[in-house]
């Protein structure tokens, strides 16, 4: 006689394999590698301390008021 098998976790090791198999397909048709998104990281990192090194503070007088 064969073993009982539970068909609740069948289904759900269907649709987990099913939904594995479409963000796989995902990942490569719209994903970035490893490396690009640490490229693209950097220079978004760049560009904003670029823009808060010319930030002024709220306490300098303006220019050429002395």
């Amino acid at each position: 006689m064969s073993k009982p098998i539970n068909l609740n976790q069948v289904r759900k090791q269907k649709a987990r394999a099913a939904n594995k198999k479409r963000a796989d397909e995902n990942a490569v048709r719209f994903g970035q590698s490893k490396q690009e998104r640490a490229r693209l990281d950097e220079q978004a990192t760049q560009r904003q301390r670029l823009l808060d090194g010319h930030k002024r503070d709220r306490n300098d007088p303006p220019e050429g008021s002395e």
